[in-house]
């Protein structure tokens, strides 16, 4: 039997792209500035921040599989997707404020507060994000409009990062008239109002007609069944084992950066330039990515796109002003390469999943898949608060030489390991588009034979 050919319209696309683009715009400011925030302005210690990172992942590992199966469960007239955008938004733009507000506490109750609010976040973000991922899956089954898909809603994601990177600098400066904490607390709202905006824009222009391909669908989530879904997935055991390696490798260059720019080169005033110029970069090399998927397989171009970004730690290794920026700008050529493929990946595990099973949980697999997203997140964000601490970093003032040897060690060596052990990692993802479609093929069968049988 012949695959039935499906293809999005580009209006849909983009809808879908847009929510990308509303959890982008919390998400990156979280990346790349929270750390520094938690140390410098909101003031807690690097290791309590980092500490704070990890509890917040460690529940995660509890909270993102109940999403999962929550979300597997769930049937309403708005689909099975779509309505948990509709009912997150504007928790998660609340939240998102509430984590870049400094009260007026002692120490103890700032750190109580940044774990509530922090944590909260989190949660919402699971709460939309999980069942947003998964919706790619009920979108369409083409594995070619699948990639396409990916590749709008990667450059819109980077869009947010591009905006974050512009707007956080500028805006917190002038809305903060001199005050930091007021300047971060007025640009989250700002952010947090056009993220609900844009997450309502995915709910209404989307559609959900593939929730189910067969009518196995498992009915109740356990331990049990996530250990069988996952131990009978080898595509999702690789793709989760490099999603903790690549956003944990994210995670550390992305908040490290900003300290490496401000002491060690001290030009703290290229922070912006920098993260303009590679976020620009980035964004035109994900255009290409539909050109290089006429070509090659996802996986490949993911693997080009790591070795090219192998640049940034290397000549992160001096403090050339000139060769940083020009590393850089290269780097961020693979970056987008790796970008516009990496979540195009994850949808085909789905019917990988469903092929060796029998069960097909989009849900509990982005919750995994989530789960170790987050994970490498953590790690990320847990190792320079740690390394900051130990090597005797202390905010706002001139670092010692251990110091700065850290700082410098985060944004060279560490990164550099990092992204070699995943190009690695990446050869042993083995479902190509060829055995894709075999799979999608012998999947359709079997829910025809089961409606011969039905119909006898």
């Amino acid at each position: 039997m012949n695959q039935v050919k499906e293809h999005l319209k580009m209006s849909e696309k983009i809808g879908y792209a847009m929510g990308d683009l509303a959890c982008n715009l919390v998400f990156q400011t979280i990346s790349i500035f929270l750390l520094i925030y938690y140390t410098d302005i909101f003031g807690i210690s690097p290791a309590a921040a980092s500490t704070l990172f990890l509890v917040a992942r460690l529940w995660d590992a509890i909270n993102d599989p109940i999403m999962g199966g929550i979300v597997d469960r769930t049937n309403t007239k708005w689909g099975k997707f779509r309505p948990y955008l509709l009912w997150g938004a504007i928790p998660f733009g609340i939240l998102a404020v509430l984590c870049f507000t400094t009260p007026d506490f002692s120490y103890t109750g700032k750190l109580v507060y940044a774990y509530i609010t922090y944590i909260g976040l989190g949660m919402a973000y699971t709460f939309i994000n999980v069942p947003y991922g998964a919706l790619t899956s009920s979108m369409t089954q083409d594995s070619s409009d699948r990639a396409s898909l990916s590749s709008i809603r990667m450059f819109f994601a980077m869009t947010g990062g591009l905006i974050v990177a512009v707007g956080i600098p500028s805006l917190t400066k002038s809305l903060g008239d001199g005050n930091p904490a007021k300047g971060y607390q007025l640009t989250m709202i700002i952010f947090a109002v056009i993220s609900v905006v844009l997450l309502m824009i995915t709910f209404f222009t989307t559609k959900e007609r593939h929730t189910s391909i067969n009518e196995n669908k498992v009915s109740k989530i356990n331990l049990k069944t996530i250990v069988k879904i996952f131990k009978a997935n080898h595509p999702l055991q690789i793709i989760c084992l490099a999603f903790v390696i690549l956003f944990g490798n994210n995670a550390i260059t992305g908040s490290v950066g900003v300290y490496f720019f401000k002491y060690n080169l001290m030009r703290e005033d290229l922070i912006s330039l920098n993260l303009v110029l590679s976020m620009v970069v980035t964004l035109i090399s994900l255009l290409f990515t539909p050109l290089l998927l006429k070509k090659m397989e996802k996986k490949n171009i993911f693997i080009l796109g790591m070795a090219i970004t192998l640049i940034r730690p290397i000549v992160s290794f001096t403090t050339s002003v000139p060769l940083i920026l020009i590393g850089s700008v290269i780097g961020s050529i693979g970056a987008g390469f790796a970008t516009g493929v990496v979540w195009g990946l994850v949808p085909d595990t789905i019917e990988y999943g469903e092929y060796k099973t029998g069960i097909r949980a989009e849900g509990t697999i982005y919750a995994i898949v989530g789960f170790f997203f987050k994970f490498g997140m953590a790690l990320g964000g847990m190792i320079p608060g740690f390394v900051l601490q130990m090597t005797g970093y202390i905010e706002n003032t001139v670092q010692t030489t251990t110091a700065l040897i850290g700082i410098q060690s985060l944004v060279s060596i560490v990164p550099l390991l990092l992204i070699i052990v995943l190009i690695i990692v990446l050869n042993f993802y083995k479902l190509d588009n060829k055995t894709y479609s075999k799979i999608l093929i012998e999947l359709k069968n079997r829910q025809n034979n089961r409606k011969d049988v039905n119909n006898v």
